[in-house]
């Protein structure tokens, strides 16, 4: 609300907020009768709920004074082990927003979407984390990018796989990160799904974004950029023109490897 009353003082009157919770079905339904009865369709989505699926000591985390370059490079890995927890409760919370909760809203939005006269714009904002080369399992990395196969399925057993790991303390026995487990496969997973739905409306322009290390809650305020530089990626997506790259990762404003 306080954004919404921001963006009104500086102008911009027809700014509108309605409540999101992306874990509620019913908030979710709410959201799409709203914007039905008030527009019609929708033209672009957004989606940027996020959670780390860890617990974390922020006096501790603070107190071991990490650099930039050390959360980019994954130096900080090993340093913070004692200070970030992984739970298996966070990390169902965490797979319920950063994958479950980001399907369902497009799911209850993509008939409003196809309204849309443009075509529809869907842009999921990701994560470096979410990089494939960066999972060492071979199978889990071989499975997400085999775009021939990817299916919705196939990517929900890979949660369970890891939820399955999780409790039985197998993760990094089985080759999940080390670094943010659950948000790192959530964001993969994200990724993959966006390549999915990509292949089946190929009339939208679906695409996931890094946006940088942006400084948010979400990072402990360890990121170096701003907001507003964080959403150019995302901006550029939302408002890309007929005919434009469609089930693509960006980091950023430039086009690369999933």
């Amino acid at each position: 609300m306080a954004a919404t009353s921001s963006l009104h003082a500086s102008g911009l009157l027809n700014v509108v907020f309605h409540q999101l919770d992306v874990q509620d079905p019913d908030s979710i339904k709410s959201l799409a009768n709203f914007i039905h009865t008030q527009f019609g369709r929708l033209d672009i989505l957004v989606n940027n709920a996020g959670a780390s699926g860890v617990i974390v000591d922020e006096d501790g985390l603070r107190a071991l004074s990490i650099d930039p370059a050390s959360w980019l490079s994954g130096k900080a890995t090993n340093l913070v082990q004692g200070v970030i927890k992984t739970t298996y409760e966070k990390a169902e919370e965490c797979l319920n927003t950063n994958y479950y909760g980001c399907k369902r809203v497009i799911e209850a939005l993509l008939p409003l979407l196809q309204l849309s006269t443009s075509g529809g714009r869907i842009v999921n904002v990701s994560s470096l984390r979410g990089e494939l080369w960066r999972i060492p399992n071979e199978q889990t990395r071989e499975e997400l990018a085999d775009i021939d196969t990817l299916s919705e399925e196939k990517i929900e057993r890979i949660l369970e796989r890891f939820l399955h790991d999780l409790k039985h303390n197998a993760l990094e026995a089985n080759g999940w990160q080390k670094m943010l487990p659950s948000y790192s496969i959530s964001k993969a997973t994200l990724n993959a799904y966006t390549r999915v739905l990509a292949k089946k409306y190929p009339s939208m322009c679906i695409n996931c974004v890094h946006p940088g290390y942006v400084n948010t809650d979400l990072n402990w305020h360890t990121g170096t950029m701003t907001v507003e530089e964080g959403a150019k990626g995302s901006i550029m997506l939302a408002l890309l023109p007929e005919g434009g790259p469609t089930g693509f990762y960006f980091d950023r404003t430039e086009m690369a490897a999933f």
